[in-house]
């Protein structure tokens, strides 16, 4: 989908313009409901102050734009023997052996025929990375490919594919001595000769050949999904966020930007760079213990951006309720195991959980739980009680074991999610929050009536190239489903609007970390992990939402997506997935069950 926006915009200090030609005139459903005079008087004002801090340049809008693309059927094989090599290596066209057991008391017996294609297979791979093999591929149109691998080694090894000379991926093989297709879901590669390079960075292997052929799983990516809030009892302003978000998913990304105190100074160096503040003011709350005071004036920050037009979102770095509290489940003794209980305290007031302590019922550590979960609720309470909606993501990352929350048993932190869920909307009655599920695989996957947003952390080195990061997005989408929207809760730099588009992968929206994936120690922009022509440009996209237009939505304007007729949509895909927090890609294969 191409994307171009026709709106007119206010300013405090000027007033721009910018018409662009109509394809498609959608009327769009406007979030935030009504606000009172009182709060109007304050959007106004806060809106003001915003928008005119610092006078910045301004740029032009910047359409979506990537190579026309062509769906053509193909499945061209290319013998590793006809292919480029480094010195060491040699063609083999010996029969590889495999051992089979055939019953307990028997020797094993060798099992023999021809498991390879054409004449033979390529072998003598060293450990210390230093040899490859090059494909000299034709690719017959601009597309989406699939690249896969005929391999066979006795160990697992590690290996790292290169088109062109940029990395795309690693994988490891499988070690079953067997030729095993490992499969690159999803590569987008332009007509004409490409050079596909495999390396294998620590040890011997036996290499058949690559088999190029069409991509099919990108198309499957849909953007259809729910409206309607896991709580039923939401209230109105929650309801019409969540029908924003998902009437425009996949039409626009909506930035987002972690800011590291009240002062906003993130979003108003991203102003100052870009010209454009982000719609999502994210922020992540932080108890000292048993102490909740520093997240007060998290909290009024977030009511005053919401009154400002912007939306808000916030997570919880919470520190184990113990004597040696921490998020890190290598810096406390709590273990969440031995605060479960099969009492169903969910909706019991703290008097009656108090009595339930008191008689031995229940552990230190679960009453410990049910006080921070009911300090962290009045904070949030707070946001109701002004009418703010909140995109809500608790226990993030939980498929990694460095916050105590995922370091226990999987059945446990289900446990703790289901009792926050439960406690906060329906014994608190919570209802201005949108739940993001942030629990990054399969195996941590919460009951689907229990959220409302799935959504992934993702970091990579900088000298990486981030890209849409489409392969995640699609494994995402296979474990929800295509009725929860799929987002980027967290990243180094901002996902590419191009890329996103032309690979089928639009999140709904991002949120980048702040520190020096933004700003270096001075506070002055940082382009170690996104260069600032390339900040500017994706947030000055057709296939972005940024304040000043999401703010003239809530007053009403239309945002009129477009098509450019001399680009043509994106197809489909999945290949390689990150996990949190690491900087290494490894292939999403046929031979892999799991993404993380």
């Amino acid at each position: 989908m191409i994307i171009k926006k026709a709106l007119s915009f206010c300013m405090a200090a000027a007033v721009a313009t910018a018409a662009l030609a109509a394809c498609d005139s959608k009327n769009k459903k406007v979030p935030g409901g009504e606000i009172s005079v009182v709060d109007a008087e304050t959007t106004a004002e806060a809106t003001e102050t915003a928008l005119t801090t610092v006078p910045v340049e301004t740029y032009p809008d910047y359409p979506v734009t990537y190579p026309v693309i062509e769906k053509k059927r193909m499945g061209n094989v290319y013998e590793a023997e006809d292919a480029l090599m480094t010195e060491g290596l040699v063609f083999d066209d010996t029969i590889p052996e495999k051992k089979q057991d055939t019953t307990e008391e028997s020797d094993d017996i060798a099992i023999s025929g021809k498991h390879y294609s054409g004449d033979g297979y390529v072998r003598g791979f060293k450990k210390d990375g230093s040899s490859y093999v090059i494909f000299e591929v034709d690719a017959p149109s601009n597309q989406h490919y699939d690249i896969s691998f005929s391999i066979a080694s006795d160990k697992a090894v590690n290996c790292r594919v290169s088109v062109n000379d940029k990395e795309t991926a690693t994988f490891k093989t499988v070690k079953d001595s067997e030729f095993t297709l490992i499969t690159l879901y999803g590569v987008f590669l332009t007509k004409g000769k490409t050079s596909i390079e495999l390396r294998s960075l620590d040890g011997d292997m036996k290499l058949d050949y690559l088999k190029l052929s069409n991509n099919t799983s990108l198309s499957a990516i849909k953007y259809d999904a729910d409206s309607n809030l896991s709580n039923k009892e939401a209230e109105e302003s929650a309801k019409e966020l969540m029908g924003f978000l998902t009437e425009n998913y996949g039409k626009y990304t909506i930035t987002g930007q972690y800011a590291s105190d009240e002062t906003n100074k993130e979003l108003d160096l991203i102003y100052q760079t870009t010209g454009k503040y982000p719609v999502i003011r994210f922020s992540a709350m932080h108890n000292s213990g048993s102490s909740f005071d520093s997240t007060f004036k998290d909290i009024d920050a977030c009511a005053d951006w919401y009154f400002r037009g912007g939306i808000v979102g916030l997570m919880w770095y919470w520190e184990a309720p113990s004597k040696k509290p921490s998020v890190y489940a290598k810096e406390t003794d709590f273990k969440l195991s031995e605060a479960v209980t099969d009492i169903d305290i969910a909706k019991l007031s703290q008097e009656e959980i108090r009595g339930l302590y008191g008689e031995g019922k229940i552990s230190e550590q679960c009453y410990g739980i049910i006080l921070d979960l009911d300090n962290m609720a009045g904070q949030l309470m707070s946001l109701k009680n002004k009418g703010v909606p909140v995109l809500w993501r608790p226990l993030h990352e939980a498929s990694g074991d460095w916050f105590w929350w995922g370091a226990g048993s999987v059945r446990d932190y289900k446990w703790l999610w289901n009792l926050m869920y439960t406690r906060y909307t329906e014994y608190f009655q919570l209802d201005n929050l949108i739940w993001v599920w942030n629990g990054q695989s399969e195996k941590t996957l919460v009951d689907k009536d229990t959220f409302d947003i799935a959504s992934l952390d993702i970091y990579l080195s900088p000298e990486k190239e981030f890209g849409s990061r489409y392969e995640q997005f699609l494994a995402l989408q296979n474990i929800v489903g295509k009725e929860k929207l799929i987002a980027l809760s967290e990243c180094s730099t901002l996902p590419d609007t191009d890329m996103s588009f032309r690979d089928n992968s639009v999140w709904s929206f991002f949120g980048l970390w702040y520190g020096k994936y933004l700003h270096d120690e001075t506070g002055a922009f940082s382009e170690t992990y996104t260069s600032k022509d390339s900040f500017i440009k994706n947030y000055n996209s057709d296939g972005v939402l940024t304040l000043d237009e999401y703010t003239i939505l809530r007053g009403g304007e239309k945002l009129v997506p477009q098509y450019d007729e001399s680009v043509t949509t994106a197809a489909t895909t999945e290949i390689s997935t990150d996990s949190t927090n690491t900087s290494d890609t490894t292939a999403y294969t046929e031979t892999t069950a799991a993404v993380w």
